[in-house]
């Protein structure tokens, strides 16, 4: 009954309402009673008329002493009404609803919710709701659902459909095993749709929420942790013969380790002893020493006599990881090779060469590294940085050359709530400490009136042999979006504000070469002021670049700010973060004003989560992050509670196939989640 299609003669309106529906994700009764509110009214409590406030909603019942509709000089029509209890007398106004004339009369009963306003003098409510005295009331009178709505359904039109059928809430199927639901305290799922509809008391509706929640995460969890126990399964590899004394290698680095590196190289170093392959993520804010760990790695898997591969996003990128590796690791003997789109054809063979021979110790490109033609020896250690910008087809490439160790690194902080989602099927290590001496980036929100003042002083920063980035929002003019477009912008600083210095323009159209020479040319200082659009938030590092220039600031996340903000800071100048912003709004206001509090990137990802949700946070359609209707990624306490069940599950049952009904759930929602 409940996977029923929707029927006009079953909900007894009209035929369009089931086109509207179905525009709203809605075609069967299941799906109407899984169509949860998106807020509530707290409407239980009946005020007295002379104890009404003023400032505040009240629900009030009593009867209509008069009712009377009238025209105004405008035309348009008005019902007048004067409600009375035991206490005082209430007068009512509503425009342009002349049918409530014919709904109420002289002498009805009738519940109204709405606020007191002055008007000519005296209290009057305007436009209340209103519904008639019953034993269940809907629409006032009780916690009262909200629902997402469109232009002609309504959440009086919602709440009076669901409860019509409310009673089908009976036939959902508990998929949870009874022990689970008596081990969390949950309540059933019949019961918890029924009261997330219609809760009789806050106590009730918490646990509704509290249930549906908990199925919500649960799968999510459920589907990840089986992926990281069937890796662990499907994938066989034989543990590194490795000297757990790094000693030679961390004695060999011109400065000491922070206690957060010490604690995740001994995570790696445990990962490798394991008869299965490595697949942990590592996240560190900007700065806080990612590409130690790896060169940690990398030598204990050359001290195995196993080779190594890193692979970057761009070129550069990969450019900079190699002279970076090459410092670390020449002590060592390491032979290290370079594998990028840019080599020769001759180049390309003779690395080709040494990685089929074992000769080559670690190899550092692009994707040019899983590209036909390439393979290893004996690889053991794959290392992926920014490894957001990768996915999981990547990952089984290596997989096929001999189920190597995977290591992710990623400079882009998220709450740990979200790194438990979007990527729970790996472990995950912190890199939460600076190193010592790391200075902090002065961050100003720049008012327009000083723009001018900001300019010059910008010019006489460069003058003195500093560099800037400007991050611009779009590519070109916008006629919907008032926002600096970086194509313009870079004309303008050109011409008009900048003319006696070089400039350079990169955005993400441009070819991939393009966009190489260009960060190439600013890196080498061939270029004083690079103008940008969001496609220098990762990689490129220039010690000499001081400013950092953020056009329409308000229209980026916290996260994503904060990444732009640590491209400079690197060097041994003061750096300097300049925020322009076109909104007076107070969220835009509060939000950057945190960027000037706070210097922790795991900061404030928290509160860019807390303020504009996952979706904003990590991009709207970025893959593996939830549609969430009940749960929320603020509450880590909630979320590790519902990981440990789902680990407990897929522990003692990979397969699931004790538990057909989570399965076929599982089945079902497969696609949505991945």
């Amino acid at each position: 009954m409940i996977d029923q299609r929707l029927d006009a003669r079953l909900l007894k309106t009209r035929e369009n309402y089931i086109g509207k529906l179905k525009d709203m994700g809605i075609s069967s009764i299941r799906d109407l009673l899984l169509y949860f509110p998106r807020t509530y009214r707290d409407e239980q409590d009946f005020t007295r008329i002379n104890e009404m406030k003023t400032d505040e909603v009240n629900v009030v019942q009593g009867k209509l002493k008069s009712i009377v509709n009238m025209r105004t000089r405008a035309g348009k029509t008005m019902t007048r009404a004067m409600l009375a209890d035991e206490t005082g007398e209430l007068p009512i106004m509503w425009f342009n609803q002349p049918h409530l004339k014919q709904m109420f009369f002289k002498g009805s009963s009738i519940i109204l919710t709405g606020k007191l306003k002055y008007e000519r003098g005296r209290l009057m409510m305007m436009s209340p709701k209103y519904e008639r005295p019953a034993k269940t009331l809907l629409h006032t009178g009780r916690i009262v659902p909200v629902y997402p709505e469109s232009e002609e359904i309504t959440s009086k039109w919602l709440r009076t459909k669901i409860h019509s059928i409310l009673a089908l809430a009976k036939k959902f199927d508990d998929y949870l095993p009874e022990w689970l639901l008596q081990q969390e305290a949950l309540m059933s799922l019949s019961d918890a749709i029924y009261h997330i509809h219609f809760a009789k008391d806050e106590e009730h509706l918490n646990k509704a929420r509290e249930r549906l929640a908990f199925d919500e995460l649960f799968f999510i969890q459920l589907l990840a942790l089986q992926k990281k126990y069937l890796w662990r399964l499907e994938t066989e590899n034989v543990p590194l013969e490795i000297d757990f004394d790094i000693e030679p290698f961390v004695s060999s680095l011109p400065f000491e380790l922070t206690g957060a590196q010490t604690r995740v190289i001994g995570e790696i170093l445990d990962d490798f002893m394991n008869p299965y392959p490595m697949l942990r993520l590592v996240q560190g804010d900007v700065g806080s020493g990612k590409t130690v760990l790896a060169a940690a790695g990398i030598y204990a898997s050359k001290v195995a006599g196993s080779q190594s591969a890193l692979m970057a996003p761009t070129e550069i990128l990969a450019r900079q990881h190699y002279k970076n590796l090459v410092k670390l690791l020449s002590p060592f003997g390491l032979n290290i090779q370079l594998l990028v789109g840019s080599l020769s054809q001759g180049a390309k063979h003779d690395v080709l060469t040494q990685l089929a021979s074992g000769t080559c110790d670690l190899v550092i490109g692009t994707q040019a590294l899983i590209q036909e033609g390439v393979e290893f020896s004996n690889l053991k250690l794959v290392v992926v940085d920014e490894q957001h910008r990768f996915g999981v087809k990547q990952r089984n490439i290596f997989k096929m050359h001999g189920n190597p160790h995977m290591l992710s690194l990623s400079a882009t902080p998220i709450p740990r709530t979200m790194a438990l989602t979007v990527y729970g099927d790996q472990d995950l290590s912190i890199l939460d400490e600076l190193p010592p001496g790391r200075q902090e980036i002065v961050t100003r929100i720049i008012p327009e009136s000083k723009r001018g003042d900001a300019y010059i002083w910008i010019s006489d920063q460069v003058g003195k042999g500093r560099q800037v980035f400007i991050v611009c929002p779009l590519v070109e003019e916008s006629e919907t979006l008032e926002l600096k477009a970086v194509t313009k912008e870079y004309c303008r600083l050109c011409e008009d504000v900048f003319p006696d210095h070089k400039l350079a323009l990169l955005h993400g159209r441009m070819k991939s070469d393009e966009k190489d020479e260009v960060m190439r040319q600013f890196a080498d200082g061939e270029v004083d002021i690079l103008v940008s659009t969001s496609v220098v938030e990762v990689g490129i590092d220039v010690p000499n670049a001081s400013i950092m220039l953020i056009e329409g600031a308000d229209r980026f996340g916290l996260a994503q700010l904060h990444q732009f903000r640590g491209r400079v800071g690197r060097g041994e100048h003061q750096s300097y973060c300049f925020l322009f912003s076109d909104s007076n709004s107070d969220g835009a206001r509060k939000r950057l004003s945190c960027m000037q509090k706070h210097s922790s990137g795991f900061d404030l990802a928290e509160l860019d989560l807390e303020m504009r949700g996952p979706g904003e946070v990590y991009g709207v359609k970025q893959s593996g992050v939830p549609d969430l209707k009940i749960a929320s990624l603020n509450d880590l306490k909630f979320l590790e509670r519902v990981r440990a069940c789902a680990d407990k599950l897929i522990a003692d049952d990979v397969m699931l196939e004790n538990y057909p009904k989570i399965m076929n759930i599982i089945k079902e929602k497969e696609d949505a989640l991945t």
